[in-house]
């Protein structure tokens, strides 16, 4: 990603999303997590006890805002004005790499351009047709946090085989609490916990994890 498309992620209130290593992440782990998720009190059973997972946390977590207004749960076509019908028609079935493909390929050296780009971003980050134009008005931790539990609650009803949601950000959240969970507040290092995660740590608290020397508990 260009350096003028960077300054414009920053400028929606998404930059803490910039320093999540490439990586992929062990389906097993990402499975023992939505495993060990109360969805019916937000807590994660470890061998601690149990981590309560508020929508504070996982904007926390990777850098979201978690205050301010809930999206709606649909959103009305028809309510929509034409640039935005134009543009949920332009995407509408399109895969998750479609959108990657032209948030990478667009140019942002008009006006037109940036405003462009800003809409496709946000249509990568949640797949949903909102074109929102004060980030920080939306509460995004309670947005992820409400995905996060479908997707784990429908896998655990066994009425889904994969699980949707962002569970990474849930795993930074284990992770982290974990990491400080006997330090003084002002002895935790600051937002977004992410920026404190690199690949290297993070690879080497999921080999810790599956070889069994980490705390989840499975519920199920």
């Amino acid at each position: 990603m260009s350096e003028r498309k960077k300054a414009i992620v920053q400028e929606l209130g998404f930059d803490g999303l910039m320093h999540i290593p490439p990586m992929n992440v062990p389906h097993k782990l990402l499975k023992e997590l939505a495993y060990s998720f109360n969805f019916s009190k937000n807590k994660l059973d470890i061998r601690h006890g149990a981590l309560t997972i508020k929508p504070k946390k996982i904007g926390a977590s990777i850098g979201l805002n978690a205050s301010g207004d809930l999206f709606s749960e649909k959103v009305n076509f028809k309510e929509l004005s034409e640039e935005n019908k134009e543009l949920y028609r332009r995407f509408q079935g399109k895969a998750l790499k479609n959108l990657t493909d032209e948030m990478m390929n667009i140019g942002v050296d008009t006006d037109q351009d940036c405003l462009m780009f800003k809409r496709i971003f946000i249509l990568y980050i949640q797949m949903a047709f909102l074109l929102l134009t004060i980030i920080n008005k939306w509460n995004w931790g309670s947005h992820v946090l409400y995905f996060i539990i479908k997707g784990i609650s429908q896998h655990q009803l066994k009425k889904k085989k994969f699980i949707d949601g962002c569970l990474y950000g849930l795993m930074i959240v284990y992770f982290h609490e974990i990491k400080h969970r006997n330090k003084k507040a002002n002895a935790i290092l600051g937002l977004p916990w992410v920026m404190h995660w690199d690949r290297e740590l993070l690879l080497q608290r999921i080999k810790a994890e599956i070889n069994g020397h980490m705390g989840i508990v499975k519920r199920v």
